[in-house]
């Protein structure tokens, strides 16, 4: 499968003065978290809360600041999350992706409303 990017909005919730931002992501459902980039944490007015110890795609490991609320909009869906604050480009993972009921279509290379439920999301308890 190749690599799949998508459109997504993100805001901060405990700050609704501040503007969402509408971001290009790389979808990756073998990634956990929500990354960002410093620049949109900043923009966002993200805040720190603590440090995570992370494996990057190489295997190296990383300590990062993880940060939040981040509100996670895609289409008619939404989801509440921290973030890892790290990379040059936003990250969506399987965390924020399972939350939201989203699937990834490896034929179209497209992020998706999961078809089985596309008004509600759903998820097992």
């Amino acid at each position: 499968m190749g690599l799949v990017y998508s459109t997504i909005h993100l805001s901060n919730p405990l700050k609704p003065e501040m503007k969402q931002m509408e971001v290009r992501c790389l979808v990756d459902s073998g990634s956990t978290f929500l990354c960002i980039p410093q620049h949109i944490a900043l923009q966002l007015g993200i805040e720190v809360l603590e440090t995570r110890e992370a494996t990057l795609a190489n295997w190296s490991n990383e300590v990062v600041p993880y940060g939040g609320p981040v509100k996670v909009s895609f289409e008619n869906r939404n989801c509440f999350t921290g973030t890892l604050i790290f990379g040059n480009e936003v990250l969506l993972g399987a965390v924020p992706m399972e939350d939201m009921d989203l699937i990834i279509h490896p034929k179209l290379f497209k992020l998706s409303v999961n078809p089985e439920s596309p008004n509600i999301a759903r998820g097992t308890v």
